[in-house]
């Protein structure tokens, strides 16, 4: 099986989107490029994404705190205000349990943090990924108990948790649940539950992170008069101080970036370029970012490795003990650990991925299926997940990755557009000890034994879901342009669709026939570097491990599409095509 290197180029016309079934989808481009006085091709792309009036341009261009939703539309959202306002002012012990991920321990971050602020007795706790796995264990609730614990509070967890509230529940714990994930058929009979896909729950926004739904939880306490008391009448406007957290985790947790997603996203960015906690600071400088310059991409990159590191190769509970930290000296201390343990882990990750690799090419009949799906008793399961994503990028296939883990086979699962992995896994459920997780990715468990039998259902699946179209990756071409479009305001105007994201990415452009101008040349790691001519302007573009693309620019003129970015030349911003594909023009 070898990897894919052809793409299908999606035109906009040619996609199911609201705008190309509206038969007043001119006019209302027409309309918003009017009003705004942009270019009707930056119109185009906006009303595609949903963006077609004033008001809409204006959420999306310059969002604020107060277009949030009402925190108390999320069902029993009263009831978990109440008992923790109750634990305050009584001096229960509260234990913040979050999962091992950047979602988890931001969520456990910011709620330990917030908590603490208003005087409330909190601990927290992130499970160790070896020996309790994910979620709520019942290692974690015994930690609780003997730490005197009545109000456990889980983030990024708890909403398949049944027999663990159960087990709370029994040793006098209350648990009230922060979580995203699916629910399964039943839920756990938790003090409060607050996930917006908790069935009956009407808050009108469904796609936050885990910790995303910790800040509507701090949103909704700001308005108790116990909290606002505390702040002088103002509580509300301690919140933006805990929005980096917040777009650490919506940004790493690869939600879509739409409505209160970006919001949040957008607004924490501006937090963590202006002022960023110790914490972040420290990551900033060991991982060798600009300050004041930090990108949603550089979070998902290079920020948010160092952060799963930690608990992917050890403790997660440092993520915590960083992010928390107030001294600027500790926690560049920390991060310098964080930044080792990043590297041990990228040499475990590239080792992992080799022996994957050698598994697909030379497992017999692998090449026919539909799906990737690989185990070995070594792996480590802290790189089983990105070793998965890897695989997926290379071959175009979903991909499980399972190791061995106290007598169990345990997963990661990943996938490609328009496959939802989880309800793939769901089909084959009678075979699984458990899984979790959202449309392109999951986690599992399977007895050793079973193993085949859930390949076998597994890979059914797969053939009967996934048709050729579905395996061809796809590029999807927001509009067509010509160089002379790229005027300074045009430019502009674009940087500001960012933060990107599912449901938000950065726009990919066709430029057709355009001139190969001066020499192609191979630089760095396989990039592939040339210039383009198109009625005499001209443009640098880059293809970032594209080399083995240079054998298409023998025709001199090409059909590129490409993202557009900033880069620098002569210490001043110049814009650059980032290419994604290119072909022979015809």
């Amino acid at each position: 099986m070898s990897p894919v290197r052809q793409y299908r180029w999606v035109l906009p016309h040619s996609n199911a989107s609201a705008g190309s079934a509206d038969r007043d989808f001119p006019g209302k481009v027409k309309k918003l490029a009017d009003e705004l006085t942009i270019s009707p091709i930056l119109a185009e792309i906006l009303v595609r994404r949903g963006i077609e009036t004033m008001e809409k341009a204006r959420l999306f261009f310059r969002p604020r705190l107060d277009d949030l939703h009402d925190p108390f539309l999320m069902n029993d959202m009263q009831k978990a205000v109440d008992r923790l306002i109750t634990a305050v002012r009584v001096g229960e012990n509260i234990m913040v349990y979050g999962d091992y991920d950047v979602d988890g321990t931001n969520g456990a971050s910011l709620l330990w943090t917030f908590l603490k602020s208003i005087g409330a007795k909190v601990d927290s706790y992130i499970p160790d990924r070896l020996k309790e796995g994910y979620g709520i264990s019942d290692i974690g609730i015994e930690k609780a108990k003997e730490r005197g614990v009545s109000v456990l509070l889980s983030v990024d967890c708890g909403i398949t948790a049944i027999n663990q509230t159960a087990y709370a529940r029994s040793l006098g714990i209350d648990l009230i649940i922060c979580d995203h994930h699916e629910p399964g058929d039943s839920l756990p009979e938790a003090y409060a539950i607050l996930n917006p896909f908790k069935p009956g729950c009407e808050y009108p926004f469904k796609h936050l992170c885990g910790c995303g739904v910790g800040f509507k939880l701090i949103q909704a306490l700001c308005t108790h008069e116990l909290v606002q008391s505390m702040f002088g009448g103002d509580a509300e406007s301690q919140l933006a101080s805990y929005l980096d957290f917040v777009a650490l985790a919506t940004t790493a947790d690869i939600v879509p970036v739409i409505g209160e997603n970006r919001t949040l996203l957008r607004l924490g960015l501006e937090l963590i370029n202006a002022s960023p906690r110790p914490g972040i600071r420290a990551l900033i400088e060991t991982s060798g970012l600009n300050a004041g310059k930090i990108t949603g991409g550089q979070i998902v990159f290079i920020i948010a490795p160092r952060i799963n590191a930690v608990g992917r190769l050890g403790d997660a509970n440092r993520a915590v003990e960083l992010l928390t930290c107030a001294s600027p000296e500790q926690a560049l201390s920390l991060a310098k650990v964080f930044e080792e343990e990043n590297r041990n882990r990228r040499k475990i990750d590239e080792e992992t991925f080799i022996e994957a690799q050698e598994l697909v090419e030379t497992t017999a009949g692998m090449e026919k299926e539909s799906a990737i799906i690989l185990h070995r008793g070594s792996w480590h399961p802290g790189v089983i997940g990105i070793v998965a994503s890897r695989l997926v990028e290379r071959y175009y296939r979903p991909t499980i990755m399972m190791t061995t883990v106290n007598g169990v086979a345990k997963g990661s699962a990943r996938s490609v557009r328009g496959f939802d992995i989880y309800q793939a896994l769901k089909q084959c459920e009678d075979t699984l000890l458990q899984f979790g997780g959202h449309k392109y990715a999951a986690g599992l468990a399977v007895e050793i034994d079973r193993l085949e039998e859930f390949k076998d259902a597994f890979s059914a699946v797969a053939r009967e879901r996934l048709s050729d179209e579905l395996l061809t990756p796809e590029i999807h071409i927001d509009a067509e342009i010509e160089l002379s479009d790229l005027t300074p305001k045009f430019l502009r105007i674009l940087n500001q669709f960012a933060p990107y994201g599912p449901n938000n990415m950065r726009p990919v452009f066709a430029i057709r026939n355009a001139e190969v101008y001066g020499s192609p040349r191979i630089v760095g790691n396989n990039h592939l570097r040339f210039s383009v001519k198109q009625q005499n302007r001209v443009f640098d573009t880059i293809g970032f491990n594209l080399g083995q693309l240079e054998e298409r620019l023998k025709n001199r003129y090409v059909d590129l599409a490409v993202s557009i970015d900033e880069g620098e030349f002569g210490g001043h911003a110049v814009p650059q095509l980032k290419i994604r594909d290119l072909k022979s023009s015809i």
